[in-house]
């Protein structure tokens, strides 16, 4: 199975950006669909994006429509997450999870589904 590695989080203002990205081990990223969660202080963890094997679909929390972009590249083992608009309630850690299934088109964006998980990537958006 694959390992996963967080990085690219980091302190920044609001309207700004960043990137995370999600490094996987082993040659096998193809076959998991990833999703991007989140967990801010006192919070359970949320659903942020999602994107299928194929990269085709993705599916995206309300709260980030529009200002976040989950994309992966499966000869580069990496799963990407391009967040623009930074707001202060985007404050969390982000993790990335992978979910092994057959269907390389469907995003999963139940928690529970995903088995493997990262340690996460702070991210911290101040005014």
């Amino acid at each position: 199975q694959v390992q996963l590695v967080e990085s690219g989080g980091g302190s920044v203002q609001a309207g700004d950006s960043l990137r995370l990205s999600c490094a996987a081990s082993g040659r096998t990223f193809s076959q998991y669909a990833m999703g991007w969660f989140r967990q801010a202080p006192g919070k359970g963890r949320d659903f942020v994006a999602g994107v299928s094997r194929s990269g085709v679909r993705t599916d995206y929390a309300d709260s980030v429509r529009g200002r976040f972009t989950i994309s992966r590249d499966n000869d580069k083992n990496t799963l990407y997450l391009q967040m623009d608009s930074l707001k202060l309630e985007d404050t969390a850690v982000y993790y990335c999870a992978a979910d092994r299934r057959f269907s390389v088109v469907d995003v999963t964006i139940v928690e529970g589904q995903y088995d493997i998980w990262g340690r996460g990537t702070q991210v911290t958006v101040s005014a």
